[in-house]
């Protein structure tokens, strides 16, 4: 095998670490260590001496440990069985991480597990090269940039990104479905937790990031947790309005049914019809009941307390169950006390005062009893 004179690398952006086999070295060569770089030779898994940036003459003097390794007599070109290791000490940008498997998280909203996947990008700079070229070459019998960045993604990234998720959701009090509005702010916080991994592999950990965390369509907790903040959307944007649609789309829903009466009071009770509702089916079916409806469940027409059927008067208030009827001054026909106007016609039922006296008038009186004026 040729003796090497000069020995250097040319590293190429994104390179991290680079290998001179043993044997290819002689005294006497030239060392060419490049800004960015610095070159540690090995000997038997120990690192012996490392070389910074510059041109450096390879001898027993500047390697003392040498002369114990080789033979002299070789007039000054004798090679020595070392292995010099290159290492890049700039930052090396946009290394890859992502999840092999996907994650089981709890959503702490709703309380569902859903599997997720995360993926993203990080940089390093290597700050003690001695240590990472242990670890790198021995431990992880990485010798490559995508192994070495492998090892980092299997050994530092991925035994953390779960609870790093799971601890963020927690404390922002979010649902798995709003992860993509925090990527920027998972990844600050990744950053702090696996800073310290990274140190003790001789490493510094200058940026961390998540691009994307998937969650599967098909999956029927992600269905329910979209359905229910679809829900609450339309919850927010309609506020009183939506009760009353969700009432009328659970009569729909129940009116379909075979036994709209039963499924009426099932549906009604079961996703809070309301008590408007629930007043109106108990009153429809304590009458229709045997016995005078006296296992039916009415609601007081004056508080809406839920009281037994054929009670005359509320457990709750005292009030009467019974609405009393008056008669339409306009249609005369029978209409519950307390309108304002009649359901059959729609004539204003409640009492109004003279246009000139100012007197109380009964209602549908067209002339003042005070006055003898003429109303309306």
């Amino acid at each position: 095998m040729a003796l090497l004179d000069v020995v250097q690398w040319d590293n190429k952006p994104g390179e991290v670490i680079f290998k001179f086999e043993e044997g290819a070295i002689a005294l006497g060569s030239q060392l060419i260590v490049k800004e960015g770089q610095e070159a540690v030779f090995f000997k038997n898994g120990q690192a012996l001496d490392s070389f910074g940036p510059g041109r450096h003459t390879l001898t027993t003097g500047n390697i003392p440990i040498l002369e114990k390794l080789i033979n002299l007599p070789f007039g000054g070109k004798t090679p020595f069985p070392a292995t010099v290791y290159f290492v890049n000490k700039t930052e090396i940008p946009n290394m890859k991480w992502g999840t092999k498997q996907p994650m089981q998280l709890m959503d702490p909203i709703y309380n569902l597990p859903v599997p997720i996947r995360a993926f993203g990008s990080y940089s390093i700079r290597i700050t003690e090269v001695k240590s990472f070229l242990i670890m790198a070459t021995g431990t992880w019998q990485a010798f490559t940039t995508e192994a070495i960045g492998t090892a980092f993604r299997d050994m530092a990234i991925l035994p953390k990104v779960q609870d790093l998720i799971a601890e963020f959701m927690i404390k922002q009090n979010i649902t798995i479905l709003k992860l993509a509005a925090y990527y920027d702010e998972i990844g600050s916080g990744g950053k702090g937790k696996l800073a310290e991994e990274f140190t003790s592999f001789g490493v510094e950990l200058i940026r961390f990031a998540v691009e994307s965390i998937n969650i599967p369509d098909d999956d029927e907790n992600v269905k329910r947790l979209k359905k229910a903040l679809a829900d609450k959307a339309e919850m927010n944007i309609m506020g009183d309005d939506y009760k009353t649609k969700r009432t009328f789309d659970t009569m729909e829903k129940a009116a379909s049914n075979e036994g709209m009466a039963g499924g009426m009071m099932g549906a009604g009770m079961g996703v809070g019809m309301g008590q408007q509702m629930g007043s109106m089916m108990g009153s429809v079916m304590g009458n229709t009941a045997p016995g005078g409806g006296q296992g039916m469940q009415v609601a007081c027409p004056k508080c809406n307390a839920m009281n037994h059927g054929g009670a005359k008067f509320c457990a709750s208030c005292g009030g009467p169950m019974s609405v009393p009827q008056i008669a339409c001054p306009a249609c005369k026909a029978q209409i519950p006390g307390g309108v304002k106007f009649c359901p059959s016609c729609g004539a204003n039922v409640q009492g109004s005062n003279c246009v000139k006296c100012n007197a109380a008038l009964q209602p549908g009186a067209k002339f003042c009893p005070e006055c003898g004026s003429q109303q309306g």
